[in-house]
């Protein structure tokens, strides 16, 4: 049986859909790289809107232990979590509670994000000061939960910052009175254009000698850095450049399996939101590399890629619709509703093609299910299929 997809072009396409999806998976953490799956959040859909973010906790917990039961780690409270596009401090705060209990009970690997957006947006740039203060409350946060911290990019500290000196200062103070090595995170303007000009400079070239300065200074407190450019080549030279023992958590949904092979002289691991919707595939090319099987490690990641670079497609900020679409489909929630109702802000086209490509991976465990709901999505904006 076939089902009809809307195109781009306003046409349409049969598409049958895939009778073998992947089997089950349960497995440890890989021993050669360490994976971290950025992952979504599960709204509650019969909450009033006026309620502000609120959470499904049971199904956005329950995605987390399917994460951990494939040996993936968990990045929470991160751009896949609507950071700043629907999830505020508040429920940000207890998302990272919860999880990080959660996580010490099977003991999954997890890391926090820790940023600034407890300060308004509205008004003048905020001073250093109160920057730096609030990256401590949320950094305190992240460890008396018991989890390392991602130290986020800060919208706050770009409006603010005279230049590279300013970076450093704030940096500075929050690496040296961490209680763990954090993680530094270099997010791309492709993914938040508020961050135009980061670490003090619009050339990335010089900003990159900036980041590798912050990291240089105290490496012994930084488990690594992760890198959302979507440059693969800068990322490469920013990873030979590192200090030893840091690690380079590749942050580019486009270049991946590249970037965690690695080139001959240096690997990489992952900090992922593909990994959210492509998890079982990613687990499994993770094993296939703690058997030195590199071949079998790109025959299962290199197909994922189409998919990856059409969710996180321009504008790239709204690549979380794909990711909760596709949880829907395979599962995992009941119901694609989004916090701040992001559903909305990718195309009917858009979304028929991310069902196609998972479908394609055989990332649904029950393909029928998963085609029920496309056809209900598609007979919702009086589409029939």
């Amino acid at each position: 049986m076939s089902i009809r997809l809307p195109t781009a072009d306003g046409g349409s396409r049969l598409y049958r859909p895939n009778s073998a999806p992947l089997p089950p998976l349960k497995c440890g953490p890989a021993r050669s790289r360490v994976f971290y799956s950025a992952a979504h959040v599960v709204a509650d859909a019969a909450a009033p809107s006026a309620a502000g973010p609120v959470i499904d906790w049971e199904s956005t917990l329950a995605f987390r232990r399917g994460l951990w039961a494939q040996g993936l780690g968990v990045a929470e409270a991160m751009d896949t979590a609507q950071r700043g596009m629907g999830l505020d401090w508040p429920a940000a705060a207890e998302l990272i509670r919860r999880s990080a209990a959660e996580a010490a009970t099977v003991g999954g690997r997890i890391v926090c994000g820790a940023g600034t957006d407890q300060l308004s947006s509205a008004g003048p740039p905020h001073s250093l000061a109160a920057i730096t203060a609030a990256y401590e409350e949320q950094l305190a946060h992240v460890e008396a939960c018991g989890s390392g911290a991602v130290l986020m990019a800060s919208r706050a500290l770009a409006a603010a910052a005279r230049g590279p000196e300013d970076y450093l200062e704030v940096y500075g103070a929050l690496i040296r009175q961490s209680a763990r090595p954090v993680v530094l995170h270099w997010l791309g303007p492709m993914f938040d254009p508020a961050l135009a000009g980061y670490w003090g400079h619009h050339d990335p070239d010089a900003a990159t000698e900036v980041f590798l300065k912050i990291v240089g200074d105290c490496p012994q407190k930084v488990d690594g850095v992760k890198v959302s450019l979507l440059d693969a080549e800068r990322e490469v030279d920013i990873r030979r450049r590192l200090p030893a023992g840091v690690r380079c958590y590749t942050g580019d949904d486009y270049h991946y399996p590249e970037l965690i092979a690695g080139d001959g002289e240096s690997t990489g691991d992952a900090l992922l939101g593909i990994f959210d919707p492509i998890a079982p595939i990613a687990a499994r090319a993770a094993l296939a590399l703690d058997r030195d099987d590199l071949a079998g490690f790109h025959e299962l990641l290199d197909p994922t890629v189409p998919l990856s670079r059409h969710l996180f497609a321009p504008p790239t900020r709204f690549y979380k619709t794909g990711v909760v679409l596709l949880a829907w489909l395979a599962g995992h929630q009941e119901h694609f509703t989004m916090l701040g109702g992001l559903e909305s802000a990718r195309p009917l086209p858009h979304l028929a093609t991310a069902y196609e490509l998972a479908d394609g991976l055989g990332l649904f465990p029950d393909p029928e299910r998963a085609e029920d709901r496309m056809r209900g999505l598609l007979a919702l904006h009086g589409v029939t299929s």
